[in-house]
């Protein structure tokens, strides 16, 4: 679209509404021809349903437009149409990130290959180029977690700040609901009378009273000077509303206490349904959105009054009922009481807002209220100013600075401590958050070993589940009686054992109602992966297939799974399946494994998936 200045513009919504950007592209190089092609192509690439919804993508595809642009146009040889652009520039703009250092090229590419795929007119040779390989995905420097003091350091401080904001806010609060009562008598008090006509005017207005004031032949709309003399306009602001810094507090102890994403914290909205109906236990649900999850953008959280273990004092007496701080429920209705103003005044539904005395880039121009930025600057300020110490020490065994705050890393830390995925899959948190954290790799690997031991161990002590060979099971189908006799059961229980009538899944049941995991003369209860050291089970060749497909399942897990809880769900089963299949021949196992069909792929599934549990 053509701005009223008569630029070219392409405007952006994301996909919540929240926010609103303008792309200036009248500032291309290129010859009209291919800058028309490519202003085309991103106005298809940043379309409605095409794909984007955040304004970092939006952001993303237009500096990889204008980067593209400025590679094209210092170039000896200019395109002057679209099917001049060949498979080299693609490449020479992949050098050309390389070599100045830039740590983003494949993310650059694959862009960039977006938008060229969307350019109308380009050339088969480069369309064929596209559709090749991209070079490999740096990887990225590990993200070390904090410690467990660290994290308890890092939360007593943020809590800290928030408790300095609330006491301070309450009190003018208060003072001023007097004020406006009459109770408050400023006749012999000129600072006192002060201080209530800014905090009366800053509630109604959201602003300390101001002036027209000429600078420069400029008008500026500056604070009255008996407002200047009381302190920055900040300062002033905060005395009944939230700093940009203790929002961001917040924002750390959100993260502390929840291990949500970054964005999705900083993004929370201040909408929310009372699960708990107000009273009992209180529990906040609501709405946040994680684009990448892309259909599951979406999600409903709960926010429960009950604190995380982490959250919990080392001294469990000093934990106060009334603290609201140690729980996220209580964080979030505190944080959405002293907000409530400020967000009245900023118009959004953002559970953070707080007022910027300057800019916040393009479409934020100047002072205002406005949900806090969603980078990480305010956070690492924010560290900075707590002063904290790391566990580490230097050489005079003085405690060292703790490396720079960040959210994601307070993330990596509750994935790690909890051992569970946050709004990602099981996998994701074994191969994305897990490996790619160093901080305490090699005390989770002593914890990942002394737990696979343990499970193994068991899994030998315990007694091993009895087999019938082929040859065994022959002779019971003969001697029913004899055979019964010898194996000291029932001849009727064998009898059925034998016609398949008590086959749990990877075994036959020869005493379901008195088994070790229920109390006696009641129907076992148990998962049946307990059934490989239950002494009631017996495993007849008949069972080799699924037993050799669980075998296998359980093998695939370890790699879908952190180390930590396949070993703790699945390392005694897997242990016990293998000394069964070395029983086996191993041509017998091979053919069982062949011969497995579609109903024992999915009865193996299901029984994984604890679809054949009793809950």
């Amino acid at each position: 679209m053509t701005a009223d200045d008569g630029r070219t513009i392409i405007r952006c919504y994301s996909q919540n509404g929240e926010d609103r950007r303008d792309f200036d592209l009248s500032e291309l190089a290129l010859p009209s021809s291919v800058r028309e092609a490519l202003i085309a192509a991103l106005a298809a690439r940043t379309a409605p349903g095409a794909g984007l919804t955040s304004m970092n993508c939006f952001v993303r595809a237009h500096l990889t437009l204008r980067n593209f642009d400025h590679y094209l146009a210092g170039l000896e040889v200019i395109p002057q149409e679209p099917a001049q652009i060949t498979p080299e520039h693609f490449d020479g703009f992949q050098e050309h990130r390389r070599t100045r250092g830039l740590k983003n090229v494949r993310a650059d590419l694959m862009e960039l290959r977006q938008l060229l795929l969307r350019t109308p007119g380009v050339s088969d040779a480069l369309a064929a180029r596209l559709a090749g390989v991209l070079p490999p995905r740096i990887d990225s420097q590990p993200v070390p977690s904090y410690s467990r003091a660290e994290l308890r350091r890092i939360a007593e401080a943020a809590r800290k700040t928030l408790r300095t904001a609330a006491s301070r806010i309450r009190e003018n609060r208060e003072l001023l609901q007097k004020f406006r009562e009459g109770e408050v008598d400023v006749s012999a008090d000129l600072h006192l009378r002060r201080r209530l006509e800014i905090l009366d005017h800053l509630d109604r207005f959201g602003d300390v009273p101001r002036r027209h004031r000429r600078t420069g032949g400029m008008t500026q709309y500056a604070p009255e000077i008996w407002v200047t003399l009381r302190g920055r306009v900040k300062d002033l602001v905060a005395w009944l509303n939230l700093t940009p810094e203790e929002a961001s507090a917040a924002s750390v102890l959100f993260a502390v206490m929840t291990g949500q994403n970054p964005e999705v914290i900083l993004k929370m909205p201040a909408a929310h349904h009372r699960a708990d109906g107000g009273v009992g236990p209180g529990t906040a649900i609501v709405g946040l959105r994680k684009p990448r999850r892309q259909g599951r953008a979406y999600m409903d959280f709960a926010l429960s009054e009950v604190p995380d273990w982490i959250s919990i004092p080392e001294q469990p007496s000093h934990l106060s009922s009334r603290d609201e701080l140690h729980t996220p429920f209580g964080l979030y209705a505190l944080v959405h009481e002293l907000t409530a103003r400020a967000r009245h005044f900023s118009g959004g539904n953002r559970l953070l807002v707080a007022y910027m005395v300057s800019g916040g880039g393009l479409n934020t121009p100047g002072r205002g209220w406005r949900p806090i930025p969603t980078n990480n600057t305010l956070a690492s300020k924010l560290g900075r100013s707590w002063g904290l110490k790391s566990d580490e020490a230097d050489a005079d065994g003085n405690p060292l600075p703790m490396r720079p705050l960040r959210l994601d890393a307070l993330r990596m830390t509750y994935v790690e401590l909890h051992q569970k995925p946050v709004a990602h899959t099981t996998r994701t948190a074994a191969t994305q958050y897990l490996v790619r954290n160093r901080g305490n790799i090699d005390e989770y690997r002593k914890v990942v070993a002394e737990t696979l031991d343990s499970e193994v161990a068991k899994a030998r002590v315990r007694s091993a589940i009895a087999v019938m060979s082929p040859e065994q099971v022959a002779a019971a189908h003969a001697h029913v009686d004899q055979a019964a006799a010898e194996m000291g059961l029932d001849a009727t229980v064998l009898k059925r054992m034998l016609a398949g009538e008590l086959d749990t899944v990877l075994a036959a049941c020869t005493d379901n109602d008195h088994g070790p995991y229920s109390p006696p003369g009641e129907p076992c209860s148990a998962s049946f992966l307990l059934c490989l050291g239950c002494e009631c089970a017996r495993a007849l060749p008949r069972h080799l297939p699924i037993q050799v497909l669980v075998h296998d399942r359980l093998a695939e897990r370890r790699r879908q799974m952190t180390a930590l809880q396949w070993a703790q769900r699945f390392a005694a089963p897997h242990a016990r399946l293998a000394d069964l299949l070395d029983q086996c021949d191993a041509a017998a196992v091979e053919d069982a494994r062949a011969s497995a069909g579609e109903a024992e792929h999915a009865l193996a599934d299901r029984l994984l998936n604890r679809e054949l549990d009793i809950r």
